[in-house]
């Protein structure tokens, strides 16, 4: 992975050489994506339950669509906010694939990458059971999420 660093120095480098103060690298993405992964990630997570269970047909609709609105978006923000956590080690110079931080955030991506695929294609041939599979893997992401800032912090209070 010594090619990922050296493709991403001249970019840390640049972003150094604005002079970002030391707190703002080091605990900038923890911030930024602690706000995603609590705020966006419990909102998508209970929206897209909700729309699953709740017995009033006007309440579950209005929950799916708030769902199928932000979860994309929520996507888009823990993508950037990846790209910027490995910024964020190459600039304070720390390794990037020693830590279980780098690796649950990696399978996350990877579980909403799937989740999103399936619920972009219609949930196929057989909704009920892919709508299930989409519910819980989203579902497991979610908890990985929440462990995934756990070893974020440790992380950050280790650098």
């Amino acid at each position: 992975m010594d090619n990922l660093r050296e493709l991403l120095e001249p970019i840390a480098a640049w972003f150094r050489s604005l002079g970002i103060p030391e707190p703002i690298v080091h605990w900038g993405h923890p911030l930024m994506m602690g706000i995603v992964v609590f705020v966006m990630g419990s909102f998508v997570g209970f929206t897209g339950w909700r729309g699953r269970i709740v017995a009033d047909k006007d309440v579950a609709v209005e929950n799916l669509i708030s769902h199928r609105t932000l979860a994309p978006w929520m996507f888009g923000f823990m993508a950037a906010g990846y790209t910027g956590g490995l910024l964020s080690l190459v600039m304070q110079q720390q390794p990037i694939l020693e830590s279980p931080h780098f690796w649950t955030g990696s399978i996350v991506l990877l579980l909403l990458l799937v989740n999103g695929a399936i619920a972009f294609f219609g949930f196929g041939k057989d909704k009920g059971t892919l709508r299930t599979v989409h519910a819980y893997l989203g579902s497991t992401a979610l908890c990985l999420m929440f462990l995934h800032a756990v070893l974020g912090l440790r992380l950050g209070l280790a650098i």
